[in-house]
């Protein structure tokens, strides 16, 4: 599959041809949420590779900026993303990922369903601690990982 050149602003905001814009370094954001409820899971990265492998197996594929290669969701965990619905932005620089999580619904490597599973205060709460929005963990991600490296850096 092969993404079209992108030729002119009408084409690429009104038009039906996908001619995605990767950034600078080669890699679209990507938002990912569970078709059933509409929850956030994740915000991931896609390079070309990756956009295409989704595409055509309708199974979330992704870049790591940690560990730099492509990751299939849910190789490892079992935890795969299935494609409900993909849809791309106005410009076609973000892409919108609608899934069905196989297993225990979980997507997150910490363990948690979603990984935004933590509040940030604002407004009057500002400054004060971050608070924690799922009380539980989905999987035990030592377990579920091994001693594979963990991929948040520092």
């Amino acid at each position: 599959m092969e993404f079209h050149e992108r030729r002119s602003i009408e084409q690429i905001e009104e038009g039906t041809e996908l001619a995605p814009k990767f950034g600078p370094d080669g890699l679209l954001p990507c938002i990912t949420t569970d078709a059933a409820s509409g929850e956030v899971l994740m915000l991931g990265w896609m390079n070309a590779e990756a956009f295409r492998l989704t595409i055509e197996t309708g199974e979330a594929h992704y870049f790591s900026r940690a560990r730099q290669v492509l990751w299939h969701k849910g190789a490892t965990s079992g935890l795969v993303q299935k494609v409900v619905e993909a849809r791309i932005d106005d410009d076609q620089d973000a892409l919108w990922l609608r899934v069905a999580v196989a297993s225990s619904g979980a997507s997150c490597h910490v363990g948690y369903r979603s990984c935004f599973y933590r509040a940030v205060p604002h407004g009057d709460e500002a400054g004060r601690l971050l608070t924690f929005r799922e009380d539980h963990k989905i999987f035990d991600p030592v377990a579920m990982y091994g001693d594979a490296p963990n991929p948040t850096l520092l």
